[in-house]
């Protein structure tokens, strides 16, 4: 299927990551230029020598951070898949320390305000432009173990929507994929953890999780990066021209409501 983005521009961050890696490989099938990032040099290397393609440390959680990796990548470009992020602390919501929303707000929120306000510009001057923001199912079912995750993604949507309906008119397409329980290094490492305190293999650790934490995945799995990938190549191409200011759920079911 043509995508029509042939000879695009597009930044991936979060781009050592399972979907960001994913995701590079269909823009690369659709022809298109691709830069990524992420926060270590080391995690990039095998992504620049598997593709080919431009690979650019950067931290992007700070505002200091976001004007240097911008001074290194420019902002020419026409494709912006944000999915860098962290699923950050995890408890009591009342016991969470102003470091713990820091680190969320930071890197799961504002890196990608801070961002926005570089790239979008230039696709607005251009009249053509796709912004796909990686939310999550938190951000309609939120956890209460999870309440700076809840919190950040629910403010990276709604700065989404606010950046489509000012904008949406001027070419500049920007949507939210919002996945559940993937299978990547975040999802290994809590269930990594899990089999530890249960003392149980990763399986059954993936299976008590979904029985007890996931009632609504009705798939009963984690789902694939080549699962998620082609929903965001899709919100980046022609095809989605008529798509803007949406949260497209990839979550097997995880999420209960028929909202959001």
């Amino acid at each position: 299927m043509d995508l029509g983005i042939k000879g695009k521009r597009a930044l991936v961050t979060g781009g050592s990551g399972g979907i960001g890696i994913e995701t590079i490989k269909r823009f690369i099938e659709a022809g298109v230029e691709v830069t990524a990032t992420d926060l270590k040099e080391e995690d990039l290397a095998p992504v620049r020598d598997a593709f080919g393609i431009i690979c650019i440390a950067g931290d992007l959680s700070s505002k200091a951070g976001v004007d240097a990796f911008i001074g290194q990548a420019g902002t020419d470009f026409d494709i912006w898949v944000h999915a860098a992020g962290v699923t950050g602390a995890k408890g009591d919501p009342l016991t969470m320390t102003e470091e713990d929303w820091d680190d969320a707000l930071n890197i799961d929120f504002l890196s990608g305000v801070r961002l926005a306000r570089h790239l979008c510009p230039t696709m607005i001057d251009r009249g053509w432009g796709r912004v796909v923001f990686v939310t999550s199912e938190n951000v309609a079912q939120p956890y209460p173990e999870e309440t700076v995750y809840n919190a950040a993604k629910s403010a990276l949507l709604s700065h989404a929507k606010s950046i489509a309906m000012a904008h949406s008119g001027k070419g500049l397409l920007v949507n939210c994929i919002a996945p559940a329980f993937i299978e990547t290094p975040m999802t290994d490492g809590m269930m990594k953890k899990r089999s530890e305190e249960e003392n149980c293999s990763l399986d059954e650790a993936v299976e008590s999780f979904l029985d007890e934490e996931r009632p609504y995945l009705v798939l009963k799995r984690r789902g694939k990066v080549e699962e998620v990938a082609p929903v965001i190549a899709f919100l980046c191409s022609e095809l989605s021209s008529f798509v803007t200011g949406a949260n497209w759920r990839v979550d097997g079911g995880a999420v209960g409501s028929i909202n959001v």
